[in-house]
């Protein structure tokens, strides 16, 4: 008994030296935490729980000798955020670079299979080299193992990758596949072939950073959701975020205190939304004072600007916010924006999350590098999700509402459950200038020049009289109830406090095929 007390206590102390003394030195000078510190500050004090501590690599892997590390490489198990039940792993980089192997993927297998049994969410802390060079093909079969169960995990439990470090190769779709990606600025990079590679292939010069780093994924590729500034900052969102999400698809999203909006600030809509319909404004300012104060946690803020999407309470439930953003393209839609919100969208309908639209859009960007883009396609995805979620979903019209983009904003037609409308929208297939333009030309061009303007300007008005308000789409019930600006939360809260019990029934079917 003695000598199996000495052993497990010398596997216990080997285990938590990682990669030994010196790696572990050299990994705190870079600023970063340790695996299970990392874990430590994720989890409620005292709750994380390992497993799988003394799993080891294989004994004939190549390159490696007789050097046998406890762990692998990733630390694995389960603890509470905020009290609440989830899985998570850290890989280690001061083991073998936190290089992914046999083992070691075995280790997160086993992982998400408790994550699946048990219905709790699965955070992944990313710090790694890549697949292991010397153990091959049993690599990249783990890693394919590990993105099997990230495609079962799916919409079944939400799925976090928080990239602390490198990601490279074939690591990189892992978080790709997961719900939400949070990189550390100046650590974590993803990229599929790094620089040097790039250099050597197609003769361009570019650094880590700017190929893979934080910023180049929040802002450019959109492959980042959030930004932290380190490793605690990025497991603190890592938490914040969690607070907002339902265990799994079964279970409805944790409730938390009303904050109510100040009376100021709800007699203030009203001046925020400028009259005319070419002025910009920030939507974040109707956004706060609608719901409650404080909550938006704003999703990809820094890419597809003119579509604001995040998480945010109304009355302490939680609910998924899509709003047009003014302030960026006039709230244009575009290929980058259709995406963006679409696959939100997804996310809030497959995890229960109520959807609460604000719509101030002219359009779709025109141009011919958006239609050849493809956004005819991409603006078809924003519409699918809209139309295939069965979560309840609230819109709010504050100002323009054209075309086609009118119907792929959760329109009554996409089965919008409470459409709401303030007294300033416009409802229409395009703005006053544009359809006179189109209805009136010959009248125009017939016109002499100098009584020309005096029409146009006439026409415009009557346009705008006639067709740019909410109430012929309130007399056809395409919106419920056109609302004074400080009346949209109550409205909003009775419609959520209805459908909160919501049931749709659809077709029996595999699943759809959205455009990808």
């Amino acid at each position: 008994m003695t000598d199996a007390r000495t052993r497990l206590e010398e596997l216990r102390r080997v285990a938590a030296e990682g990669g030994g003394a010196d790696r572990t030195a050299r990994h705190r000078q870079q600023g970063k935490l340790v695996a299970r510190e990392r874990l430590q500050a994720l989890f409620d004090p005292g709750s994380f729980v390992e497993i799988d501590a003394f799993v080891t690599h294989r004994v004939s892997t190549f390159g490696l000798g007789e050097r046998r590390i406890p762990g692998d490489g990733v630390v694995t198990g389960w603890g509470e955020i905020d009290g609440r039940p989830a899985c998570a792993f850290a890989q280690d980089a001061t083991v073998f670079g936190g290089a992914l192997g046999e083992a070691h993927a075995e280790k997160i297998v086993k992982l998400q299979e408790i994550a699946r049994k048990a219905g709790v969410p699965v955070l992944g802390l990313n710090d790694s080299g890549g697949a292991r060079i010397q153990e091959g093909v049993m690599s990249l079969g783990g890693y394919g193992e590990v993105f099997f169960r990230n495609v079962l995990l799916s919409g079944v439990v939400p799925q976090v990758s928080l990239i602390l470090g490198p990601c490279a190769g074939g690591a990189v779709y892992s978080p790709a596949i997961t719900d939400f990606v949070i990189m550390a600025r100046g650590q974590g990079q993803m990229f599929i072939t790094g620089p040097d590679v790039i250099r050597a292939v197609t003769h361009e010069e570019v650094s880590a950073e700017a190929l893979g780093g934080a910023d180049a994924h929040a802002a450019t590729s959109g492959v980042s959701h959030f930004t932290a500034d380190s490793d605690r900052d990025a497991i603190a969102l890592a938490r914040r975020l969690f607070g907002y999400l339902p265990l799994n698809n079964l279970e409805e999203p944790p409730g938390a205190p009303t904050v109510e909006p100040t009376r100021p600030a709800t007699e203030e809509l009203a001046r925020i939304v400028p009259p005319a319909a070419d002025t910009p404004y920030d939507v974040h300012g109707v956004i706060d004072r609608v719901l409650d104060p404080g909550s938006l946690l704003e999703v990809q803020p820094a890419y597809a600007a003119n579509l604001v999407i995040g998480l945010a309470r109304l009355a302490g439930h939680p609910v998924g916010v899509v709003a047009n953003q003014p302030s960026v393209l006039a709230g244009c839609l575009d290929i980058a924006a259709s995406e963006k919100g679409a696959r939100f969208v997804r996310f809030c309908d497959a995890f229960n999350l109520p959807l609460v639209t604000f719509v101030d859009v002219p359009g779709f960007l025109p141009g011919t590098a958006q239609e050849y883009g493809g956004i005819i396609r991409h603006g078809a995805k924003l519409l699918y999700a809209f139309a295939e979620a069965t979560v309840p979903k609230l819109t709010v019209i504050l100002r323009k509402a054209y075309g086609g983009a009118y119907d792929v904003m959760c329109s009554k037609h996409l089965g919008g459950d409470l459409n709401l409308a303030w007294p300033t929208a416009e409802i229409a297939v395009m703005g006053a200038d544009g359809a006179v333009n189109i209805l009136f030309r010959r009248e125009l061009e017939g016109t002499p020049e100098g009584e020309r303007a005096a029409l146009r300007e006439r026409l415009v008005g009557d346009y705008r009289a006639e067709f740019l308000n909410p109430f012929l789409a309130a007399e056809r019930g395409y919106i419920d109830e056109v609302v004074d600006p400080p009346a949209t939360r109550s409205r909003l809260l009775a419609g959520l406090r209805i459908l909160v019990t919501k049931r749709e029934d659809r077709p029996a079917r595999k699943h759809g095929n959205i455009p990808l």
